[in-house]
């Protein structure tokens, strides 16, 4: 099946950057050729190869924001301010257009890391922090944050693909509107400066002294940065009827794993390579149309001539045609921002029709050569464009602009996604019959149990040293549910096998590991071995390495809805074609951090009902086509999904549930089905009252007096951190099954997804017929 593709377009754009607030000042400094990266006057710089950092300049306050007190975090401060400009420029207004009809997909690289540097420093006194400041460390809590801000109730999730993920928010964001789940999304990112990136960056002898020369002969390095962008990403259609601007459309993207290293990319640049052809066969572009590419360049030696070597192999003869320059030689890398703040570059190249210059450039490198753009601005005569970012852990993405309606959207194929393999650990299960015994039984779990696994099954004495424990946890169910889906034969590296990781709580063990010996000693106590695993996307990375995944990847921080929000992403990916299978593992442990905050939040007191515990679920989506076609057995289709965002506030749910009813509203929309179609309804519940009632209040509006029979499978067996719809496909998904199933997950601040997997023999026989 196949449909028209909607036109994507940016209504509004908004930056912070080194140049200060607003995407003038960005656009008059970057096409000017100047460099923002000066000396850093807010933290210590001694002990750094560098003095030097693409410093916001000014204070940044938010004319509004959902946090008070005098505590601030930068990252979601510089969001907001951003976002701000964004909406304005924009002319779209929320009530207009319906709050739950607007969303948010946030992107970033360290979360709230100057929250959590505030955490351990009070852990460390003995003291207890604010409230706000053990909630922000999450991603997910910061696009909540943003959400609140601007009075949204739509979609609201957070991304976290390291140094991509600003460009993996707008892909992301473009999916969830191409498929109706909103009218209108605020999708970028935000980071900010911190000693943490200083000094991990500088272990790694990746920081140049002077300001970073990307292409260039004698580069040195890259030199770091920090700020926001944010676009406003509507359909055409909505922007015209409302009377906003259309500034560029958003023609098509790209995404690809490396599995090559964890912080150096492939030499040939191939899975660049392949996210930059992926994003003009779904732009429906050819090379040749694209006349500049705002560049990853960040100045380091492996990073630059892979990323030229990439364009080369996917442009062929046009690349000697093509302007390439770097945003970076000007502002420095912003992290999780880079992708949105360089794509908003890109759009302004495009509109004013000037390809901006690689600042501090000398002397072309040979194995860079292209055009750089080399210190001055350049006139353009094109209608499309393309921003690349490329991360640790071996994630890259390519997205493509072009001028408004100059390009025609292309077809997109649509098909019924199944679910073909299954893999559960956790505290006293290490296969799918296990688990079900064990939430069959009466036996409560232990506070913070602990996954049970042999990681010798799956890694190496080396690899065990250098991968942390949830990514061997992630390596782990990965391998054994490809195993389940008959998929683990196919030759490697698989370009058609993705990897779509869902984590709630993310690395937090290896960023403790590497942050508290930084507190007491300064930058010298760095471990360059302990650094890579300190990004969200680690894990994922380790699996595409070990695994020799080289499709689609992506990371979703969803907080304890982590697991459904990548499973939600893997889904649209999925029927856009852009795998022939998608692993999606979903993995929480609890490091003496977690265990900490948790316990000091409320959630896990001595008396509590609510049990935290460790779990690492995956579970193998294809298109249909692509299952029977390979004869795979079918265990459900994933049938539709919806999200509702209640929007009251930090760490806040609605008590009378009507964001988590709009989720199972939808899903069960988009799937086909009625409330009384139900058989069996995976509750959320997990024995914190007050969102336990307030769910119990939402399927009451969605059921009636009438609901189906009702399971709480983690009321007994605990809560695995974000993998809880993973936990309730685990219990359910089966060839026997005989009823449709909704499945509610929930971020624990007002974030709800709804999922329905429906038999798969109703799935098989619709095909044949």
């Amino acid at each position: 099946m196949a449909e028209q593709a909607d036109r994507i377009v940016v209504a509004g754009m908004g930056a912070v950057t080194a140049f200060g607030v607003g995407v003038g000042e960005l656009w008059r400094g970057v096409r000017a050729g100047e460099v923002a990266i000066r000396p850093v006057t807010r933290l210590p710089m001694a002990g750094y190869r560098t003095k030097l950092a693409g410093e916001v300049p000014v204070p940044v306050i938010p004319a509004r924001s959902p946090v008070t007190g005098e505590f601030r975090e930068p990252t979601l401060d510089f969001a907001l301010v951003a976002a701000e400009e964004a909406l304005t420029a924009s002319r779209l207004d929320v009530a207009g257009i319906g709050p739950e009809r607007c969303g948010v997909v946030f992107a970033t690289c360290n979360g709230g890391l100057i929250s959590g540097e505030h955490v351990l420093r009070a852990r460390s006194r003995g003291a207890t922090a604010e409230l706000a400041q053990y909630l922000l460390v999450a991603p997910q809590m910061i696009a909540e944050a943003v959400g609140t801000a601007f009075g949204f109730r739509g979609p609201v999730l957070s991304v976290n693909t390291a140094c991509a993920s600003g460009a993996h928010a707008i892909a992301h964001a473009m999916e969830l509107l191409r498929e109706g789940h909103a009218d209108m999304i605020l999708a970028g990112g935000s980071d900010s400066l911190s000693g943490v990136t200083l000094a991990g960056f500088n272990s790694l002898e990746s920081l140049a002294p002077e300001p970073a020369a990307p292409y260039s002969k004698d580069r040195e390095g890259l030199s770091l940065g920090e700020g926001s962008g944010m676009l406003v990403l509507t359909r055409a259609a909505v922007a015209e009827a409302h009377g906003a601007p259309i500034l560029a459309d958003v023609l098509g993207y790209g995404l690809s794993a490396d599995g090559y290293h964890a912080t150096a990319p492939h030499p040939e640049g191939a899975g660049a390579a392949r996210a930059i052809t992926a994003a003009l066969t779904t732009g429906g572009v050819s090379p040749s149309l694209v006349g500049y590419i705002n560049g990853h360049g960040t100045g380091t030696s492996k990073n630059d001539p892979a990323e030229i070597a990439a364009v080369k192999t996917a442009f062929g003869d046009a690349a000697a045609k093509t302007m390439i320059s770097s945003t970076k030689s000007m502002i420095g890398h912003l992290l999780g921002a880079a992708g949105a703040v360089e794509s908003i570059v890109a759009i302004r190249a495009l509109c004013d029709q000037f390809a901006p210059p690689t600042a501090g450039f000398t002397e072309i490198d040979p194995q860079c050569e292209m055009d750089v753009v080399p210190l001055r601005a350049k006139p353009l005569d094109t209608s499309v464009v393309m921003s690349n970012n490329f991360a640790f852990a071996g994630a890259n993405a390519s997205v493509l602009y072009g001028l408004p309606d100059r390009v025609s959207t292309p077809v997109v194929p649509t098909e019924p996604i199944v679910v073909t393999g299954l893999a559960a650990l956790g505290p006293r299960w290490t296969t799918i019959n296990q688990l079900r015994c064990a939430a069959a039984g009466v036996e409560r779990a232990e506070q913070f149990a602990e996954a049970m696994a042999d990681p010798e099954r799956e890694l190496s004495r080396k690899e065990r040293r250098r991968i942390d424990r949830l990514g061997r946890f992630a390596v782990m169910a990965s391998a054994m549910a490809l195993a389940d889906a008959g998929l683990d034969p196919i030759a490697r590296p698989a370009p058609g096998i993705g990897v779509v990781l869902g984590t709630g709580l993310g690395p937090l063990g290896s960023i403790e590991e590497f942050l508290v010996p930084l507190l007491d000693e300064g930058p010298a106590s760095a471990n360059p071995a302990v650094f890579p695993n300190t990004v969200y996307n680690a894990a994922a990375g380790q699996v595409a390495m070990k695994l020799g995944l080289t499709g689609v990847t992506s990371t979703l921080t969803a907080a304890h809805a982590a697991g459904a929000a990548a499973l939600c992403v893997a889904r649209d990916l999925l029927r856009r074609a852009a795998a022939d299978a998608i692993v999606v593992p979903a993995v929480d442990v609890f490091p003496a951090a977690a265990r900490t905050a948790y316990t000091q939040m409320g959630l896990c007191r001595a008396d509590s009902a609510y049990r935290a515990v460790e779990g690492a679920y995956a579970i193998v989506l294809e298109p249909m086509s692509k299952a029977l076609a390979r004869d795979a057995e079918v265990l459900g289709e994933f049938a539709g999904f919806g999200i509702g965002f209640d929007g009251r506030g930090l760490g806040r749910s609605d008590p009378d549930g009507r964001g988590n009813a709009r989720a199972m509203r939808t899903a069960l929309a988009r799937a086909g089905l009625q409330p009384s179609d139900i058989g069996v309804l995976h509750s959320n519940a997990a024995g914190i009252a007050s969102l336990d009632r307030a769910e119990a209040v939402a399927v009451a509006r969605v059921f009636g007096d009438r609901p189906p029979r009702i399971e709480a499978p983690k009321r007994v067996i605990g809560e695995p951190g974000g993998a809880g719809a993973h936990l309730a496909i685990a219990l359910t998904a089966d060839r026997a099954l005989d009823a449709p199933v909704l499945i509610n997950s929930s971020s624990l601040g007002g974030t709800h997804f709804a999922l329905v997997l429906t038999p798969p023999r109703a799935t098989t026989e619709r095909s044949a017929g």
